[in-house]
């Protein structure tokens, strides 16, 4: 065991508010960035928790949020003469307006009927599914028992989250576009942070004459019988296309979706913002923390010099702690920001944290640490083993 190591280990309390501003600033940066790529992975639930392999887009869409990615229906079945695809259907969406029906019971005073509220309504973005067993369509955490229902004609389903703006329960019936529907599921982990969403079969879709029977469709969601040819079959696909269209496999589409939320200017000036304020934070208070730890160990480092130690090596020591404590403080804010996404996903907030963030955060703060214990080393200056002898 190092010195380094030895110290931190023994003497933790010194180091502990390094250790907690590093933490409490790449939660900062998590926290706020996990909960924007959160927002957009709630917007395409629908297609990345779906069955579908390969996802067919326009060739100038970077994404689901950049560019047009709506096809010519004609498409559909020229996608089918791959002999790999099982199963070809339109991600088509729709909307309209919903609108709460309060049954009041005429026997209740007008105190209880003013607890019960008013009717809302909201124009809802409406997303569809094929009630087939086992559509490409549906995603793969809808219970059996969600999916039965909605193959029933005039139903909807609606994520918990969005229950109170709509003014809705389970078993409650409302109107879509004048059509009295019944809300008979609730999702979780769909929520629509921005515009209300439901739920419906294509069906009754086309019960309430909103069928789109034009000659454009949405993307298509292509299902493979073997989807572990996802990415050879999606160039085969964008070769069959010869330009018309192009072909991305459900994880590339996942990775261009999240890299879109970051376009967005007001996106990058929050997080920017964050990021800016987590360094002055993290640097700020782990120079003073370090620059305090030394100097409490002043004399140790005094005696070191007195054996023969070098300015070199203590210099090394200071900088393998500042490191340590970086370490220890990367553990703790991933630690801190898993408990934070738990308690988000208790009240239906999506917090994601892809990989490649959690590298760059845990990568940043260490390179705060390791900079404040370069600024700390001027403090060494005072170990003169003279020192000792007063």
């Amino acid at each position: 065991m190092t010195l380094a190591q030895s110290t931190l280990l023994f003497e933790w309390r010194r180091y502990m508010a390094a250790v907690m501003a590093l933490a409490l600033s790449g939660l900062l940066v998590l926290a706020m960035t996990g909960v924007f790529i959160g927002i957009g992975k709630g917007f395409t639930a629908q297609i990345e928790r779906s069955s579908a392999d390969i996802i067919i887009m326009q060739p100038g869409a970077t994404s689901l949020f950049g560019g047009p990615s709506g096809l010519p229906r004609r498409y559909i079945p020229q996608v089918y003469n791959n002999p790999a695809v099982e199963e070809v259907q339109p991600f088509d969406m729709a909307g309209g307006s919903f609108q709460s029906i309060k049954d009041v019971d005429p026997t209740l005073s007008q105190a209880d009927r003013a607890k019960m509220g008013a009717a809302k309504m909201n124009y809802v973005q409406t997303q569809i599914i094929d009630t087939t067993p086992n559509a490409v369509t549906i995603p793969t955490d809808y219970s059996p028992e969600i999916v039965e229902a909605l193959r029933q004609p005039f139903t909807v389903a609606i994520d918990e989250t969005t229950l109170p703006k709509l003014g809705v329960k389970l078993g409650e019936k409302a109107l879509y576009n004048g059509q009295t529907v019944t809300v008979v599921g609730i999702l979780r982990g769909y929520p629509s942070m921005m515009q209300p969403a439901i739920v419906v079969s294509r069906d009754t879709l086309r019960m309430v004459g909103q069928a789109d029977t034009g000659p454009r469709v949405g993307p298509l969601m292509v299902k493979l019988s073997d989807p572990t040819q996802a990415r050879f079959v999606a160039d085969q696909l964008n070769a069959q296309g010869d330009g018309q269209w192009k072909a991305w496999t459900r994880q590339e589409l996942a990775d261009a979706n999240a890299g879109a939320m970051f376009e967005e200017g007001i996106l990058l000036i929050i997080i920017g913002g964050c990021v800016v304020l987590g360094i002055i934070i993290g640097v700020a208070i782990t120079w003073q923390t370090l620059r305090g730890a030394i100097m409490a160990n002043i004399k140790e480092f005094a005696s070191l010099r007195a054996l023969g130690v070098g300015m070199g090596s203590l210099r090394w020591i200071v900088l393998e702690l500042s490191f340590l404590v970086g370490v220890v403080g990367v553990g703790a804010a991933i630690f801190l920001t898993w408990l934070l996404s738990l308690l988000a996903a208790a009240n239906a907030v999506i917090i994601a944290l892809p990989p490649i963030l959690l590298i760059i955060v845990g990568g940043g703060l260490i390179l705060i640490a390791m900079g404040s214990g370069l600024l700390s080393m001027g403090i060494l200056k005072k170990s003169q083993p003279a020192d000792l002898l007063r």
